[in-house]
């Protein structure tokens, strides 16, 4: 009699976490297939600033900003790309780090370091500002922390889609060398839990707390900044107690926001 009880009540779990997973992602791909505005051609969609970010020659101090945008084409129903812009106490322009995959099979460096617009749309898909901070001296040794951890990525000529190693893979890489961030990446930064080496456990992207994770596939984050995440194909579910926020995979974070 325990034993049906018990074989029934792991059918009903299973079968729930199966509907958390899959409702949500199905939600995501209608509401991304009903887009209109979802841009069809790279050459032509928007890049340009999504006025969110202040102007660096009106800006003394030294800046940190991490942005998250829907990908590209049928990649932006389930995920987002992320990156980190940085600018110097009286720097006149932003630095963007982010790893990007066109290229890299002709011999591109798949970490790309440059100046460009901070806040940028991303070939037509708006940022989310996620993570700022400003100060002084502090921010400008915490920026040359991030370029020296952008340099030292272990996957500067490596890209792949699925699981990682990403552009997020990389983010929640810079995260881990620079905790001061407390980077909360959202649940559709789809390969943040991909971690380097094929290590099994590592502190969360937001530099606390405990990740274990098989190849990206299979994982648990527990962490005072991302709460508790369930990591199940890449896709990331969760519960967020500060603030609070439900996370599902494919439509994100739903609840307060986590930058501060």
């Amino acid at each position: 009699m325990h034993m049906k009880i018990a074989g029934s009540w792991s059918r009903r779990l299973a079968l729930s976490l199966a509907l958390l997973f899959v409702v949500p992602v199905g939600v995501a791909v209608s509401q991304h297939l009903g887009n209109d505005a979802q841009a069809n051609d790279w050459r032509t969609a928007r890049q340009d600033s999504s006025g969110q970010a202040p102007d660096p020659q009106q800006t003394p101090a030294a800046l940190i900003q991490v942005y998250a945008a829907r990908a590209f084409g049928w990649r932006g129903a389930f995920g987002v790309h992320t990156w980190i812009a940085t600018k110097p106490m009286h720097g006149e322009r932003y630095t963007r780090l982010e790893v990007v995959g066109w290229g890299v099979q002709r011999g591109i460096n798949a970490v790309r370091i440059e100046h460009g617009e901070a806040d940028g749309y991303w070939y037509g898909n708006a940022p989310t500002l996620i993570r700022e901070v400003r100060g002084g001296a502090e921010v400008d040794a915490l920026i040359a922390r991030l370029h020296a951890a952008a340099q030292a990525y272990p996957y500067q000529h490596e890209y792949r889609l699925w699981p990682g190693p990403n552009s997020n893979t990389f983010i929640a890489y810079l995260g881990r060398a620079a905790p001061e961030l407390h980077l909360d990446l959202p649940p559709t930064a789809i390969g943040k839990d991909y971690l380097p080496a094929g290590d099994l456990f590592a502190s969360a992207p937001s530099g606390g707390g405990l990740q274990f994770s098989l190849l990206g596939l299979l994982g648990l984050t527990i962490a005072a900044e991302e709460g508790v995440e369930v990591n199940v194909l890449g896709l990331s579910l969760g519960i967020d107690v500060s603030p609070p926020a439900l996370k599902l995979p494919g439509l994100g974070r739903l609840g307060m926001a986590s930058h501060d």
